[in-house]
């Protein structure tokens, strides 16, 4: 009964979507939470006070951010436990998508405290749905790590993703990110967004190379959001096939037989790879035998 009386005392944390560039975007939903909640931790104070003032919000405001997410997640929640309502909000777009609100909301929810959001824009959803690349499926990376190693683990795991791929760059780094995707995933179909809901909004659609010559001459400007086609069936295919004929018919079928896979069936698979009837791996192999 103490531990019920506990939880209802205790307050909630709002994840508060804002605008990623034009503020007519912000939800009537969100301007009311975050009036009414009692303090609000944000990413960056100096640039979310704009957005406040904009919108005559006077609730009081507190740092949150990579540097102090740790000591300053324990206060907050030890607040929130103690009845307070805060909402967290990051610099542009909806906290917890790369940035240090997804530690928050892990420290609420290993304290029992309810967490609920406050849905809105988002730059990587906006991105991909401008792109005109297939949408059903994609993978999120944000960021690419700044460790060389690292970064091009990533980018080697990403080499046969066959799902859309979306990423964020800053404009400093986008022709050396760029070159990397070219000579990591080949060159593949890219659409470069820049500038997403404000003014001067630009949407460059071409393949990876054409990209770098493009940005090479004129400096872009503006955060980027990089939305690249995944690697399709047809070259997963053509891969596959180009190695299995540099395969002996014999190494394919132990390739097959290793796993347990009895001789009939290594004939019927073997066959199926390379294009050719089961009779003609049998003449392969009794020629060997």
């Amino acid at each position: 009964m103490a531990q019920s009386e506990e939880k209802n005392r205790a307050g909630t944390l709002y994840l508060c979507a804002t605008p990623i560039g034009n503020l007519e975007d912000m939800t009537f939903r969100a301007v009311r939470i975050l009036k009414e909640v009692d303090l609000i931790a944000a990413e960056d104070t100096r640039n979310s006070i704009k957005l406040l003032n904009h919108f005559e919000i006077k609730t009081p405001m507190t740092s949150y951010h990579e540097y102090n997410k740790i000591e300053k997640g324990h206060r907050l929640v030890e607040r929130i436990l103690n009845g307070e309502n805060i909402a967290l909000i990051t610099d542009a777009g909806t906290p917890g998508i790369s940035d240090p609100g997804e530690e928050l909301v892990r420290m609420c929810q290993e304290a029992g405290v309810l967490v609920t959001a406050v849905p809105g824009p988002s730059a990587c959803i906006t991105a991909l749905t401008m792109s005109g690349l297939p949408s059903r499926r994609f993978a999120f990376e944000a960021f690419l790590p700044s460790d060389k190693k690292e970064r091009q683990a990533v980018l080697e795991e990403l080499k046969g993703e066959t799902r859309t791929i979306v990423l964020y760059e800053a404009p400093h780094r986008l022709v050396k990110t760029l070159k990397l995707l070219k000579d990591t995933l080949g060159n593949r179909r890219i659409r470069i967004c820049r500038e997403l809901t404000k003014k001067h909004e630009t949407v460059f659609a071409a393949a990876i190379a054409e990209a770098v010559s493009y940005y090479e001459m004129y400096e872009p400007k503006g955060e980027c959001v990089l939305v690249i086609e995944g690697k399709s069936r047809r070259e997963i295919e053509k891969e596959e096939i180009a190695s299995w004929e540099m395969m002996s018919i014999e190494e394919h079928m132990q390739y097959y037989e290793k796993q347990g896979i009895n001789r009939k069936d290594a004939m019927k698979r073997a066959a199926k790879d390379r294009g050719i009837s089961r009779r003609e791996v049998y003449s392969a192999l009794l020629g060997r035998e």
